[in-house]
């Protein structure tokens, strides 16, 4: 069976889209016919060599997608692809049968094809680790992201009163059209003065940086401030006596520690609420296959706004 698939052939050099020999599913493999493929951070870093350095090249890049198995409607994660083993920038893709997941009715394939990295993880922080309920003030920090446009509307899906923060303000409007109640625009600086009264219970950072410690600031007392970025810097300054003054609680999320097995019950868990509405993937745009490196130039500018994905039959 001949592919089309965006292969990385050298750290550091694009991507080049070349049709190659599938060849056979072993006995607990499927084929899986790939409508669509997250563009995250990760597969960007991955073809710089930053991360896992010693695997395989050449090889297919994509770690989560969405598409077929026998005409059934699926979405893949995890199990090694895109890293150990080629992933689902193609056309088609071999995939291990545990990582299929079913997409219920009402679940756009591109919105799943995004569910394994940044939908999860909204999913999780929101309801596993900060555990909103209706009465939280939630604060998004970057909340045109991918996984931050999608906390915002979770978040406003459980019914807290959300607000989205962006550094720029032509962000603004798309932000709460997004489902966000309020938008600041704001730097980490002006951050306590462009809230005034929104005091936010929680406050989700994706960011780092000099965020992390003015959202300290900003939190009601024995508020959760729940880390699982740091886009904005690595390191940062917290403000001690405000943290242990006001009681507030530090959680953090990290992805790479959880089994597969543990993400796919999260993710089945989340795309119910997904066919229902109760939360969304934003999708920027489906990019053809043959613009995989493009897509990983709007990575580098912050261009996206919400999730990127492939459409991987074009």
């Amino acid at each position: 069976m001949r592919v089309t698939a965006a292969r990385l052939v050298q750290h550091g050099r694009p991507l080049q889209v070349e049709e190659l020999e599938l060849g056979e599913p072993g006995g607990q493999e499927a084929i899986l016919e790939v409508a669509y493929s997250g563009v995250n951070p990760v597969d960007m870093y991955g073809a710089l060599g930053l991360v896992a350095p010693d695997a395989p090249v050449p090889r297919t890049l994509g770690t989560e997608g969405a598409g077929t198995v026998d005409g059934r409607p699926v979405m893949v994660r995890g199990y090694g692809l895109g890293t150990i083993r080629d992933g689902l920038w193609a056309s088609a893709a071999i995939v291990p049968r545990g990582a299929l997941i079913d997409v219920p009715d009402g679940v756009d394939l591109r919105a799943a094809a995004a569910m394994g990295i940044a939908g999860v993880t909204a999913w999780r922080t929101v309801t596993e680790v900060a555990r909103v309920s209706a009465d939280d003030t939630v604060l998004v920090l970057g909340a045109k992201g991918g996984v931050g446009s999608i906390v915002v509307s979770l978040a406003r899906g459980i019914g807290a009163t959300v607000v989205g923060q962006t550094g720029e303000a032509a962000n603004h409007d798309w932000i709460s059209a997004h489902g966000a109640d309020y938008v600041v625009v704001a730097d980490a600086g002006g951050l306590a003065d462009a809230l005034a009264d929104l005091r936010p219970t929680v406050v989700f950072d994706g960011l780092g940086g000099g965020f992390t410690g003015a959202a300290i600031e900003v939190l009601q007392p024995y508020g959760r401030l729940v880390l699982y970025g740091a886009s904005a810097g690595p390191e940062g300054l917290v403000p001690l006596r405000t943290l242990y003054r006001k009681s507030i609680t530090i959680l953090s999320y990290a992805g790479l520690m959880a089994s597969d097995e543990d993400l796919a019950a999260a993710i089945r868990q989340a795309l119910p609420a997904l066919a229902a509405g109760r939360m969304t993937v934003p999708i920027d745009s489906a990019m053809p296959l043959q613009q995989a490196n493009d897509a990983f130039e709007r990575i580098r500018q912050r261009t996206v706004h919400g999730k990127l994905v492939l459409d991987t039959r074009s």
